[in-house]
This record gives structure tokens, C-alpha cells and sequence, in this order.
């Protein structure tokens, strides 16, 4: 059986994960990147262009689009 998650449920895991990160080894860049996709009452991110650039990321992804292979560059 295939684990599913909305694309919500996508987002707070990805959101978790980074805040789990950021506890560990706190950085000024992860901390914006934080503030920016953290929600409002009204459930959309503090930075409204966070939704869209998800959306545009779950898209690539679910047409396999992401290459996630390692990639070392020589000195």
C-alpha cells in the first residue's frame, strides 16, 4: 500500500522537518525560510508566494520531474 498525503499534510511534514533542522543547527537563512512559510489565522503563509512555489514543487514532483541525484563538482 502506497502512503498518500495531501498536499497540506506535505507541506506541514516539509515545514517539521525544517524546523527539526533549524532546532539542531540554527541559521538565519532557515529561520526566513521558516518565518516565511509559517501559517496565518487564516491558514495561508505569512509569505503568500510560499504557496505558490509549493504548489509549483508538488507539481514537478508528482510528474517526476525532481532530480535528486547527488551532484559533486570538482575543485
Amino acid at each position: 500500500m502506497k502512503d498518500v498525503l495531501t498536499i497540506q499534510e506535505a507541506y506541514a511534514a516539509m515545514y517539521e522537518y525544517l524546523q527539526a533542522l533549524h532546532s539542531v543547527s540554527p541559521s538565519d537563512e532557515l529561520g526566513g525560510l521558516l518565518g516565511s512559510m509559517s501559517l496565518l489565522d487564516d491558514g495561508t503563509p505569512a509569505d503568500p508566494a510560499v504557496w505558490a512555489d509549493w504548489l509549483i514543487a508538488v507539481q514537478k514532483a508528482r510528474q517526476g520531474a525532481v532530480d535528486m541525484r547527488l551532484k559533486l563538482t570538482p575543485k
